[in-house]
């Protein structure tokens, strides 16, 4: 079973431990309620690298104040299980509070980028995909990132 972190701290020095003794690590951000496109990604990351890590963390600055972020599928037992059969050894899974606390010093903004595409229609959505993005790799600091393709633009 992936070992499971809910502050960045644990996280942070699980994966420094690993670095520390040479270890490549392969991440896979994800918003949870996984998929066998999730699992893909993982297995990817474990065969590429020595480690494969996870996070599972529902973005709030992705949504929109008429999208329901409350709304948004979650199984956390399910997803562990998805995450230990494709090899993840270490799962971040922050609060919202452990992931941005207040006040909200900083944010990512990608002009030019974020009005295109998926973007037109929601405005909000990419700023808050960079946000949390740029933040979980200051984080993981991953050698290698994995993403699916229906996240192209992201």
């Amino acid at each position: 079973m992936p070992e499971i972190h809910a502050t960045i701290a644990s996280f942070r020095a699980a994966l420094d431990d690993a670095r520390a003794g040479g270890a490549t690590v392969g991440f896979v951000p994800t918003m949870g309620y996984l998929h066998d496109g999730h699992a893909s990604l993982m297995r990817a990351a474990a065969a590429d690298n020595d480690v494969a890590v996870a996070s599972i963390f529902v973005n709030p600055l992705q949504f929109a104040a008429h999208e329901d972020l409350a709304d948004y599928p979650r199984d956390l037992d399910r997803d562990v299980a998805v995450c230990e059969a494709a090899g993840v050894r270490d799962l971040l899974v922050p609060t919202v509070e452990e992931m941005y606390p207040r006040p909200l010093a900083t944010a990512v903004r990608v002009s030019g980028l974020t009005e295109r595409f998926e973007g037109a229609s929601r405005p909000e959505h990419f700023g808050g995909v960079a946000t949390v993005v740029t933040k979980l790799f200051a984080i993981a600091a991953p050698c290698r990132a994995y993403f699916g393709e229906k996240d192209f633009q992201q």
